[in-house]
């Protein structure tokens, strides 16, 4: 209760400065908004010049990006800043200052780190799903909750993988590159996994199920998910602890300024 709390309040806290500064916020919005446009750009100009994906039509291959989207712009808004605020307290030696408040230091770092400048993404991501749902054939009422169960799922690996990345600076200061691989070993998620070879479908479904963020979903969706589908969220379960033991772990080990 105590975490709600506090994170009521920093979403509060969050929404006024967003009002305040209302001109840099809707700036930012528009932005982002314009730059999540990019990735269905990609799969229109494929499908425009008479190549696809093999088995997908151009929207199933939009429905799986804007699930894609929204999950990791959903994730962005709640703990976006975690990672960089993780880093600067490690790197500035004033990590103490977390570990003095009266509330868990994971809770406290998630809870001050809701980051409404990512919104532009998600109402895109909104727009996408939108727009590609009414072009497909749902296949039934079960196969709905079934996509949502998978994006759940899809949404803590993303938290997982903020974690790691975050516990890492506790030790490895300047791994500002550590973000940049990892979006692009999320990437691996907003595509049909059949198009991969079978080493990186294992590795994408298994090890850091990826295939959760955006395309188990929408197979869900679409009546196409298999017993593989269930058994990576079952590892993302899994993923989702190691992170969460990970940091805290770390968070034991901090010794001061520099990790």
């Amino acid at each position: 209760m105590k975490f709600f709390t506090a994170y009521k309040v920093c979403i509060k806290i969050a929404v006024s400065q967003a009002i305040a500064y209302r001109f840099d916020f809707i700036l930012t919005m528009i932005i982002t908004f314009l730059g999540s446009l990019g990735l269905p750009l990609v799969a229109l100009l494929i499908y425009g010049a008479g190549a696809g994906f093999p088995g997908w039509s151009f929207y199933e291959v939009l429905l799986i990006q804007s699930l894609f989207t929204v999950s990791q712009a959903f994730t962005r808004v709640c703990l976006g800043d975690m990672v960089w605020v993780t880093m600067y307290h490690v790197r500035e030696g004033s990590f103490e200052t977390v570990l003095l408040k009266p509330m868990n230091p994971l809770a406290y770092i998630i809870a001050t780190t809701f980051s409404p400048g990512s919104f532009g993404n998600l109402l895109c991501g909104m727009a996408m799903f939108a727009y590609a749902a009414w072009h497909i054939q749902i296949a039934s009422i079960s196969a709905v909750f079934a996509c949502l169960l998978l994006f759940i799922a899809g949404v803590a690996v993303m938290v997982s993988i903020y974690l790691i990345i975050a516990a890492a600076s506790f030790k490895w200061v300047g791994n500002s590159r550590l973000p940049e691989i990892a979006t692009s070993v999320e990437a691996f998620g907003q595509y049909p996994i059949e198009i991969f070879p079978v080493a990186i479908r294992a590795i994408a479904s298994f090890i850091i199920p990826v295939c959760l963020i955006g395309f188990y979903p929408a197979a869900a969706l679409l009546g196409r998910a298999g017993a593989e589908a269930f058994g990576s969220a079952g590892i993302a379960i899994l993923f989702l602890a190691f992170g969460v033991c990970l940091y805290r772990q770390m968070i034991r080990l901090y010794q001061g300024a520099g990790g």
